[in-house]
């Protein structure tokens, strides 16, 4: 899928349990760090016609961030991500964190394994090939496919990403804050605002606006 998607359905993720901004974004970007063995695409490229082809890209994609052992040192990293956010102030405040750490690592856990379910649903090459996923990396050479793996510009991918997206929108509207909160708070202000509005026209016209 493309990291777009993946995203949007970390994104998703996150919103299902009440996590502040910072843990929102350790679980949106545990959906879509995995992809970061897929950078050697750059020098793959440049080095296309060369005689010392970089093979990166074809080599490593898919082998070193998507498997179980990445998965779970990503959420021990989102856990201390929580840990130091929330449970800091609570001290301060004499009160006790709770368990949310512990949620934070769970749902990075889930947002990990939705990119690859996705990546093992629709990642199939323009020829046809299968791109399996080696999971259990290091410890065993078994890799994770399907036999109904579809292609990366298929219809499929197109529809995930047009329903999460506009499920993403309608989270922020009624949330009041989207996942450019992550980038710029000005911007996620502006884009919640303009969706609010938007909604509202589109009420009015249908005539369903209390």
């Amino acid at each position: 899928m493309h990291p777009a998607t993946h995203f949007l359905i970390g994104w998703m993720v996150a919103e299902s349990a009440p996590l502040n901004r910072r843990e929102r974004a350790a679980v949106t970007i545990s959906a879509v760090i995995p992809d970061i063995d897929g950078i050697g695409y750059v020098t793959e490229r440049l080095t296309l016609e060369s005689t010392n082809r970089l093979s990166w890209y074809t080599d490593y994609h898919h082998e070193i961030a998507h498997n179980l052992l990445f998965g779970v040192v990503l959420a021990g990293c989102c856990y201390v991500i929580s840990r130091y956010s929330t449970c800091e102030k609570a001290t301060e405040s004499g009160r006790d964190c709770g368990k949310r750490p512990w949620l934070t690592m769970l749902l990075s856990l889930v947002a990990f394994h939705t990119h690859i379910l996705g990546d093992v649903a629709g990642s199939q090459g323009p020829d046809g090939s299968q791109w399996a996923i080696p999971y259990l990396l290091p410890f065993s050479e078994w890799k994770w496919t399907w036999s109904g793996q579809w292609e990366l510009n298929a219809w499929p991918n197109i529809a995930i990403t047009v329903v999460a997206l506009l499920t993403t929108f309608y989270l922020a509207a009624k949330r009041g804050y989207s996942p450019l909160e992550m980038i710029s708070k000005r911007a996620d202000r502006s884009l919640v605002q303009t969706l609010r509005q938007r909604f509202t026209d589109l009420l009015r016209r249908m005539n369903l606006e209390p």
